[in-house]
């Protein structure tokens, strides 16, 4: 059967790539003096897709993501982050945002830390600070900045099942978000997995996917999650130095292929339903909104575990 995850970094690239970067939230296989390197990049496609006030807009993203994690003791596993992201929007006459386009470009560089501890041998706390700069190409970094932390606890109930609960708590650039989420990686068959397809972070809960796999190296599964991220705009465009923000439910199938024991591609179909896009002018007010239809998306990770 494939290996898969647990979790996976995801961010601005549209949150529907299983990247398999695990944290130590469910890292409970390493021994001491091991260390687990994995690494990955994500190629997404949102297609065309109309507002309601009349326009529409697409945009394709990359993001490039690395993780290390070391297990110093048989309780304690500790290891750190890295991540960028990138999208290119494109506009069409979107009649809320006054014809103009609202933002082109958008960077988001990630900085993350993983620490598990484990306080019971079926009991496992985990803390994960973070800090990523969110804004438009030529926005102010100082301006751009998100941060905050997951809090999460996990029980390994049986071999084949672990439960847990997590809270995250962010400082959106101006606007503070907490927000719950389960942990869910459950061995239903020698086949079938119930799991959480993305990591919780700033944008975000973990969400929930279903896979099955059809061979040793083929794998299909589909869910979604809720999605909401922030970024800084510059001072060039018809709000400069606003905010804006994209909020949707990325809904998904995937179907994935083992190249080897540590390598595998991961191919996806999304559409991202009930989605709305805000901007609030620098003060944090709300200036233009719309929503928009439902928008297909494709998308191809490629990650390798060291």
């Amino acid at each position: 059967m494939p290996y898969h995850p647990s979790t996976s970094i995801v961010g601005l690239t549209a949150l529907i790539a299983a990247a398999f970067l695990a944290t130590p939230v469910f890292a409970q296989s390493l021994q001491p003096g091991e260390v687990r390197a994995s690494g990955s990049i994500t190629g997404i496609n949102q297609f065309d897709t109309n507002l309601d006030h009349s326009g529409s807009f697409h945009w394709a993203g990359v993001q490039i993501g690395g993780n290390v994690t070391r297990q110093f003791t048989p309780q304690v596993a500790a290891g750190f982050s890295l991540r960028y992201d990138y999208q290119d929007w494109n506009w069409d006459k979107p009649a809320a945002f006054a014809g103009r386009a609202p933002w082109s470009r958008l960077n988001a560089p990630l900085v993350g830390l993983n620490l598990s501890y484990a306080i019971a041998p079926d009991w496992r706390l985990g803390f994960s600070p973070s800090v990523e700069w969110s804004g438009e190409s030529g926005a102010k970094a100082s301006d751009s900045l998100n941060y905050g932390a997951l809090l999460t606890a996990t029980r390994t109930v049986s071999p084949d099942l672990v439960l847990g609960f997590g809270l995250g708590v962010f400082r959106q650039i101006d606007e503070n978000k907490v927000f719950p989420f389960l942990l869910v990686n459950w061995k239903i068959s020698d086949r079938l997995r119930l799991g959480n397809p993305l990591q919780a972070g700033p944008a975000g809960g973990a969400g929930l996917e279903l896979a099955y796999a059809l061979s040793e190296r083929w794998e299909v599964g589909g869910g979604g999650s809720y999605r909401s991220y922030r970024f800084r705009l510059n001072d060039d465009g018809p709000v400069p130095g606003g905010i804006g923000e994209n909020r949707f439910i990325p809904l998904f199938a995937r179907l994935s292929y083992s190249i080897d024991k540590s390598t595998r591609a991961d191919f996806y179909a999304a559409g991202f339903v009930n989605g709305k896009l805000t901007v609030d002018n620098a003060g944090g007010h709300d200036v233009y909104s719309d929503e928009y239809n439902s928008a297909p998306a494709i998308g191809l990770t490629v990650s390798h575990r060291f």
